[in-house]
């Protein structure tokens, strides 16, 4: 099983974490995703999943990865923050 750790901007609450595990494990291959609000990090484990899928999910989300950030994205990781507190 292959682990892989991305750190990311705009996590701010359960809300965003609920959303961010929901999207991710939807990819093909990825069985688990565990976050770590204060560090922005997240971990990823599973089998032959590609990353860049893993990426443009999270970037599509407002969750960039450290260092790509912009208002928009900001933006969106406030709707996506919202849809994972009515899940």
């Amino acid at each position: 099983m292959k682990t892989q750790e991305i750190f990311v901007e705009n996590i701010k609450c359960a809300g965003c974490m609920t959303s961010i595990k929901h999207a991710l494990l939807k990819i093909k291959g990825i069985v688990k995703v565990e976050i770590d609000k204060e560090a922005e990090k997240i971990s990823l484990m599973g089998h032959k999943y590609e990353l860049s899928e893993v990426l443009d999910s999270l970037n599509s989300m407002g969750y960039p990865q450290k260092g790509d950030n912009s208002l928009f994205k900001q933006a969106k990781s406030y709707v996506s923050c919202a849809i994972g507190k009515m899940s």
